[in-house]
């Protein structure tokens, strides 16, 4: 997805022109143990990312990262330590929640819903226009479990036809607590066939981790990714 991909002197600089508000894919990262402070950090940000509404850095030396989190909180940053996950084992089986293949389109609402449940007040703009355009780039197949012809849960997972991501696993919050996500999870697993590595990513101080890990992923490798908003 990235066309840009330069070298600074603690990590990389990565930015995809095309899709100018896809935080993943225009972020500073910081590759080694990070030497300087988060105003400095911040400012390069300012200018690596220049031209773009939002700012991201990635901190990839998580326990010497961890005390800078306060500092990009005090600029107005939002901070998480994300964890990424490998399946290494078969998933139990479960209660038989009906899961189907829909069109990407289909989940929209919900994906309208997310985003509103994690960035309060602010505008999508043309996000879902640019996320749908990465999504059929990266073969991305997308699950649901539907009630009265609605869907009200979903899953989507990308590949390259070696590897599998589940990018997204999410429920309407009117619908939790009812085994929809084990379901969906469990569902794209089987869909991932025979990829040679199928990855998740999750909160590592959130509860979804633990869901996967008795799906049989297993933490492989932590991140801290501080983002500021347009």
């Amino acid at each position: 997805m990235c066309d840009v991909s330069e070298a600074w002197a603690h990590g990389t600089v990565v930015r995809a022109t095309r899709y100018p508000n896809y935080w993943d894919f225009n972020a500073v990262r910081v590759e080694e143990e990070p030497t300087l402070t988060v105003g400095e950090l911040a400012a390069f940000a300012d200018k690596a990312l220049a031209g773009l509404d939002h700012r991201r850095v990635d901190l990839e030396c998580v326990a010497e990262a961890e005390p800078l989190r306060a500092g990009f909180e005090d600029l107005g940053w939002m901070t998480q330590r994300l964890v990424w996950m490998q399946h290494e084992g078969p998933a139990p089986t479960g209660p038989p929640i009906p899961v189907e293949r829909v069109p990407y389109e289909a989940v929209d609402e919900l994906r309208i819903a997310w985003h509103v449940e994690d960035f309060p007040g602010h505008a999508l703009g043309e996000h879902l226009v640019h996320a749908r355009e990465v999504a059929l780039l990266r073969r991305t197949e997308v699950l649901a479990v539907m009630e009265a012809g609605t869907p009200v849960a979903y899953a989507q997972s990308a590949s390259d036809g070696r590897s599998t991501e589940i990018e997204q696993v999410y429920v309407s919050a009117d619908h939790r607590g009812n085994g929809l996500g084990t379901a969906l999870t469990r569902a794209a697993i089987s869909a991932a066939g025979d990829a040679q590595d199928l990855w998740i990513v999750a909160d590592d101080e959130g509860r979804p981790k633990q869901l996967y890990g008795r799906l049989g992923f297993r933490p492989v490798w932590k991140v801290i990714e501080a983002l500021r908003l347009p």
